[in-house]
């Protein structure tokens, strides 16, 4: 399917992202589909290649062991990537400041960094940031829609 759509509409509008488990045993990560509930025992390494091969323009890396945990990105794992490929990374998961963001780009080059609970969670209990509309903003409301009834 990589190689269809890169021949149809270019490589630069295939990206391909890979959502990895480190393995149990070894030093190596396997490639997760379906959400993160299939392990298809195939190495990342092996298949971020391929899927270079095939036409993909750009891989993410998605580390599903750090995603949400706000610890920092796998860049041991990240700059081995960077390492066999010739086109973009972006990085995700644990991602918990921009300080983890510049210690990426520092350590595996031009990547892009992408974050979600970074920009979710907020404060010294890491709440989930959420606006509620006040009682007199909730009135005033109720009343305009009153009058214009």
């Amino acid at each position: 399917m990589v190689s269809e759509i890169a021949a149809e509409i270019g490589v630069q509008s295939v990206v391909v992202v890979l959502d990895v488990k480190q393995r149990f045993i070894g030093k190596s990560h396997d490639v997760w589909t379906h959400n993160a509930t299939r392990n298809s025992k195939r190495d990342l390494l092996e298949v971020a290649v391929e899927m270079e091969k095939m036409g993909a323009g750009e891989i993410v890396l998605n580390s599903i062991d750090n995603d949400g945990r706000m610890t920092g990105y796998d860049l041991k794992l990240a700059s081995q990537l960077r390492r066999v490929l010739h086109i973009p990374l972006t990085i995700l998961g644990g991602a918990g400041s921009l300080a983890h963001m510049a210690e990426a780009v520092a350590q595996c080059g031009l990547i892009g960094v992408a974050a979600g609970s970074l920009f979710v969670f907020k404060g010294s209990y890491r709440a989930v940031l959420i606006s509620y509309p006040g009682a007199e903003e909730k009135i005033e409301k109720v009343y305009s829609a009153l009058k214009l009834a």
